[in-house]
């Protein structure tokens, strides 16, 4: 059942659909449907949302939201993102609560994973 006032779904630019898709479903097991050639949806057991094709994505540095993600193995887990084409952006920090990194995918959307 939805909640009230919740975040339901999740768009984001892609300058780079394909390689977008690829790096997601290999990362996160994101499965994706596309709707015509500039977007596909995603889901995973958690969220949804969706990637449009648009010739520039706004960082965190241009006043772009940022989306963190929780892996409970933080090197694990960086090291993938690197495998599979993802650019670090910063290295993991630490934070009172945990620690994090953040990474450009793609596509070049920027986003993070957190541990404890």
């Amino acid at each position: 059942m939805k909640s009230d006032n919740s975040i339901d779904y999740v768009e984001f630019a892609s300058t780079d659909l394909d390689a977008t898709k690829t790096f997601f479903s290999k990362l996160l097991d994101w499965k994706f449907e596309d709707y015509g050639p500039d977007y596909t949806a995603f889901t995973d057991d958690n969220m949804n949302g969706g990637f449009f094709k648009s010739s520039s994505v706004a960082t965190v540095s241009q006043g772009a939201p940022l989306v963190v993600l929780y892996h409970s193995n933080l090197e694990g887990i960086k090291t993938l993102v690197t495998e599979l084409g993802g650019t670090i952006k910063l290295d993991i920090f630490s934070f009172p609560g945990g620690k994090r990194f953040q990474f450009i995918e793609p596509g070049g959307n920027e986003l993070a994973f957190w541990s404890e």
